[in-house]
Parts: structure tokens; C-alpha cells; sequence
């Protein structure tokens, strides 16, 4: 770091989410390059080199940047359908209109997507794509391609699905794909893109979508593959009751028993949504150290239910925080789920005592690092650590009299973000993108929209 370009925050309240949750009323941060050379109270050390900028964060919480773990950028053209249903009919629903999204769809989604993400304090994002219509073109390199490009640090849960209307799943044929076409694909993306360096800026995982729309031989094969390969795991699982009752019916036993039986649990796993979880099943989670994607606004927005999170951290389950595909959360945001699932837990059995305001930050920061298996590279700040962080501007109106300036962004308002980094790269500005046009970004995705909207009432 003796030679790295050096960046100096000062002045700001710190909250680093490390392992004692050590916090400073006024500290400094200290950027070398892409890695966090030193965190403290008080003024930077005298005498550093190669400072090329100094920034005054008085009246800021600087935080690690907010990490999602679960998402499906493609959706991002598809908000605001289906307000009113449950999972299985706004799937059914939506699924004649998905099949029909083609390469621009998915790089202007995953743009828009992304976006709404990055200037919300995201610095770490993931994609869970598992829909691949014949013919639609190269979908995880636009993706990938889109992550790049707006400069975030990205995880594609590169999906697939096997089981169609025809073998009783919900997907109509033509937008899934074989066992053994699925499985080449998978294995040449990660071939293609998987990074496994302690700074990589693109991962890949395996990850097909969910037990009603896969097959037995694609859980089971899959999870071979990844750990033949030596990347992680992911799907959805126990999102609602009728899951619950399809796995029973289907497999003879419930969710988190099928998984285990297909080599789906393990501490290289993780599972979006995890609502209908019994003793048994956090325990089995517990045991495998099997992480968990938390979707508060989601699961309200799709009447799923609370899943237990308190009681899954209080087991040692790893839980992070996930905005779900905008077509089940609207917002996009991440920021706003550090104040959802704070509430919406407290609306369970816990009550008051369900999640406290630093327990929601860690959910979105070091949570989310667990994971995704990153948890030595980022999700907290500390030397060493990588450059991945947030400057929230809390001296506005909107917080200016809570005394605490965790609480303020946890329970307050959307706290606005005066400056995000990631690897050392500033890439939003007082709440502006840095790496991409917003307004083009809005444009495109409209008419993307639009244009998805008119191909499926055609079909």
C-alpha cells in the first residue's frame, strides 16, 4: 500500500460492522489503492503520501457498502403487474411474459436494476437469472456486461429451469431448458466469468431457480457441478405454503428435507426467502451453516409471511439482506430493506425485541458478505478489507435531530448517499450515478417495457 493513491475521510460518524461493532462518534477512513488501509477515531495519521483527496464527511455515517443477495434484474420491465396475488398465481401470471424477454430487454433491465441499487449505497449486487427463452440471445453477458459497466461488485446465480407445463411446473415450454443444456451452460459461464481472486469484481454461482420449477436430477446435478467447479450454491426455498405442500406432495417430505436429500445444504449454500421454516429446519440449517436472503418487502408484497430471522440468527444461521426482483418489490431499493426487516420482524413472535437497528445494518453489510462468501474481502470496515463503502448524509432535515446516527439511518427516512466506493472507485455523487446515464437508463427501460409489453399480448 506504500506506493497506492491514497483517499482521506474525515469528520464523519463510523459504524464498521466488525466482529465487536466498534464505532466512532468522529473518525477517519484512510482508502490505499482498492483496500481500506486504516479506520479510527480522530483525525488521519499525519504524514501519508500520495494523497490525491481529502473529504470533509462532517455531518455523514460512513458505513461498509450495502451488499443484496438476492434479485432478478429481468424484472425490472415487468414492475407493477400483478399487484394483487399470491407467489404461484403472480407466477403464473407473469411467466407468458418473461418467456418472451430477448438480450436488449435484459441489459436494459439489469441497467435500470443495477441502478436503482448503486445509488442507494449498493456496492456488492447479485442476479439470480434463470429464465432463457430459445433464442434470446447472450442474457448472462449482458448482465454481467451491465455490473461491469456501472462499476459494482457482482455475483451472477447463474439459473435455469427443467420442468415446464408440460412435466406440471408453472414456466411455459419454450422458456426452459434441458438437464444437460442447462448444466453445459451453467459450467461455461462459470468457465467464462467466475473470478475467485480476493478482489474480483464478478462471481458466478450455480443456481436453479426452485424445487416447482426444477427437476430432481437438475438440484442434484447442479450442486455437484458447483462444488466440482468450487463456487457456491443458490436457489429459492420455503417462500410460501403451497411450496411446502407441493415439495410434500411431489417428494414425500418438506423443503429443507429435499434439499438435503440433493446435496442442498452446506456452508456454500444460500436460499432466497426461507419464510415457512420450522425448529428442524433451522436447526438443519444451522447445523450446515446454509445461508439465508432475507426479502422483507417481498414476502409482505406477495403475502408470503414473516420468515424467522431472529431466530434464525439467534441459531448461527449466516442471514443477508435481498430486494427480491422488481416485480415483487417495486423500489428496487436495498436501503430501504435495512428499515423493512427491522419492522416487518417486529411484527412476529419477537415482537420488539425481533431486530434492532444494528442488527439490520449488519444484515445489509457483513450478512449479506457471509453469504455470498466474501466475508474476509468485505462487509465491514477494516484494514485490509476492501475499498467497498458508503458516505449517508444524515445532517438534512430528514435526520438531523436523531441523536444516533445508526438508528437515524435505520429507522429514519432513506438517508441520501453523498458518495459511494467501490475497489477504491467513487461511482455515485450526491445520489447521481458517476458510471452511467440515469436518464438514459429510464429511457431504455421504458421502451424495453414497452416493447415486452407488446410482444406477450401478441402471443
Amino acid at each position: 500500500m506504500a506506493a497506492a493513491r491514497r483517499i482521506v475521510i474525515e469528520n464523519c460518524a463510523i459504524a464498521t460492522v466488525d466482529a465487536d461493532d466498534t464505532e466512532y462518534v468522529s473518525g477517519h477512513v484512510v482508502l490505499a489503492g482498492n483496500r481500506i488501509e486504516s479506520v479510527g477515531a480522530g483525525k488521519a495519521p499525519e504524514g501519508l503520501e500520495n494523497v490525491v483527496r481529502r473529504i470533509d464527511a462532517s455531518g455523514h455515517l460512513v458505513t461498509p457498502g450495502l451488499i443484496n443477495t438476492h434479485h432478478h434484474f429481468y424484472q425490472w420491465i415487468t414492475r407493477g403487474l400483478a399487484t394483487d396475488h399470491n407467489l404461484f398465481d403472480w407466477l403464473v401470471a407473469l411467466y407468458p411474459v418473461w418467456a418472451r424477454i430477448d438480450e436488449p430487454m435484459v441489459r436494459a433491465a439489469a441497467q435500470g436494476s443495477l441502478a436503482m441499487m448503486a445509488r442507494g449505497g449498493v456496492t456488492t449486487a447479485m442476479d439470480h437469472h434463470y429464465v432463457f427463452p430459445h433464442g434470446s440471445g447472450d442474457l448472462s453477458g449482458a448482465i454481467i456486461g451491465a455490473a461491469r459497466d456501472m462499476g459494482v461488485r457482482f455475483t451472477l446465480a447463474r439459473g435455469s429451469m427443467d420442468r415446464s407445463e408440460k412435466d406440471g411446473g408453472l414456466p411455459p415450454d419454450f422458456a426452459v431448458e434441458t438437464l444437460d443444456g442447462a448444466l453445459a451452460a451453467t459450467e461455461e459461464t462459470v468457465r467464462q466469468h467466475h473470478d475467485s481472486s480476493f478482489d474480483a469484481m464478478t462471481q458466478v454461482a450455480v443456481a436453479p431457480c426452485s424445487p416447482f420449477s426444477v427437476s430432481t436430477e437438475l438440484m442434484r446435478d447442479g450442486a455437484q457441478l458447483a462444488r466440482r467447479l468450487g463456487v457456491r450454491l443458490h436457489t429459492h426455498g420455503s417462500e410460501t405454503v403451497e411450496e411446502e405442500k407441493f415439495c410434500h406432495e411431489l417428494f414425500g417430505m418438506g423443503p429443507t428435507d429435499y434439499f438435503e436429500s440433493t446435496g442442498w445444504l452446506g456452508e456454500d449454500v444460500w436460499m432466497a426467502h426461507c419464510v415457512h421454516m420450522n425448529d428442524s429446519d433451522i436447526a438443519a440449517f444451522a447445523r450446515t451453516r446454509t445461508g439465508v436472503a432475507h426479502c422483507p418487502s417481498s414476502n409482505a408484497r406477495l403475502a408470503a409471511g414473516i420468515a424467522r430471522v431472529p431466530d434464525m440468527l439467534a441459531a448461527g444461521i449466516p442471514v443477508g439482506l435481498g430486494v427480491d426482483g422488481t416485480a415483487s418489490n417495486e423500489s428496487g431499493e436495498l436501503h430501504t430493506e435495512l428499515r423493512n426487516a427491522l419492522l416487518i420482524n417486529r411484527l412476529g413472535a419477537h415482537k420488539e425485541a425481533a431486530l434492532n437497528a444494528r442488527q439490520a445494518l449488519r444484515l445489509g453489510t457483513y450478512g449479506g458478505a457471509q453469504v455470498l462468501g466474501r466475508a474476509a474481502e468485505t462487509g465491514s470496515l477494516e484494514p485490509g478489507k476492501l475499498a467497498d463503502l458508503v458516505l449517508w448524509k444524515l445532517d438534512t432535515l430528514a435526520h438531523a435531530s436523531i441523536a444516533d446516527p445508526v438508528t437515524a439511518l435505520v429507522f429514519g427516512a432513506a438517508a441520501p448517499v453523498t458518495a459511494s466506493f467501490v475497489d477504491g472507485r467513487q461511482i455515485v455523487e450526491d445520489g447521481r450515478l458517476l458510471t452511467a446515464d440515469e436518464d438514459a437508463i429510464a429511457r431504455a427501460t421504458r421502451d424495453e417495457a414497452r416493447r415486452l409489453a407488446r410482444i406477450a399480448a401478441q402471443a
